[in-house]
């Protein structure tokens, strides 16, 4: 069994959270597999120096969220993968933070692909006037930030704006995905001075195909955005290399 420190929070529900916190992340990280049988109630309470009622609050909230199933006199094994609620927005924080950093942006890229072209396209269809003015608000955002790293949260809005004009409900969910991986993500590749410069106007562009109602333009825009997206993760992921070998 791993050694922890035992935890410190204020409140028994603060402390709940954080215990949670600290065994989703281990599974998530594969300390814990699936199938495999956590310790008990008796051994989480002596390793992180907390109540029954605490690790029992602990233990319902990772079930809520498909990580595990409990039973009676079985314990609480962990569930499979594709049990596992990675929409989540706890839970698609912990496998994030699980993941080496390239594979991290190589799994948003994919997804992003799948997902933002046709959404895009979708809001170029749908948007409703108010809805065309939080993504315009958004980029006015993004055109003010002092800095990559301030474009960072209008950045992550314009694409939230964009999902919520394609006025699609079975895509919502994805939102907390999209804000989640995204944020992660902006906050390295927006570090990079070129990064700004070669994003803003793209994002002018899919506004400007989204406000026209042109959804194969704005599909198209999106395209190319996600393009120039892999290009930055590429130097700057080449970059890190470059620095690190130096170091060594």
């Amino acid at each position: 069994m791993p050694k922890m420190k035992k935890l410190k929070a204020t409140g028994n529900e603060n402390l709940h959270r954080k215990v949670a916190e600290s065994i989703g992340s281990q599974i998530l990280k594969g300390v814990y597999a699936p199938g495999a049988i956590l310790p008990n109630e008796a051994d989480w309470c002596r390793i992180y120096g907390a109540s029954r009622t605490t690790v029992r609050e602990a233990v319902k909230t990772l079930n809520a969220k498909g990580l595990l199933k409990s039973r009676t006199k079985i314990g609480s094994r962990v569930e499979p993968r594709e049990h596992w609620n990675i929409l989540d927005r706890d839970v698609l924080a912990w496998h994030l933070a699980s993941m080496a950093p390239q594979d991290f942006f190589a799994s948003v890229q994919q997804v992003r692909k799948i997902l933002e072209p046709e959404i895009a396209a979708l809001a170029a269809l749908n948007h409703s006037p108010a809805q065309l003015r939080a993504i315009s608000d958004a980029l006015l955002e993004m055109q003010s930030a002092k800095s990559g790293r301030e474009s960072v949260g209008p950045d992550v809005k314009f694409h939230l704006a964009l999902l919520a004009a394609a006025n699609n409900p079975l895509l919502s969910p994805f939102g907390i995905m999209i804000e989640t991986a995204l944020t992660s993500m902006f906050e390295t590749t927006s570090t990079s001075t070129t990064g700004t410069d070669i994003f803003v106007p793209q994002h002018e562009v899919i506004l400007k195909a989204v406000a026209r109602g042109n959804d194969s333009a704005a599909r198209k825009a999106m395209i190319v955005l996600l393009e120039n997206t892999d290009k930055i993760i590429a130097d700057s992921s080449a970059a890190a290399k470059s620095k690190k070998s130096r170091k060594s």
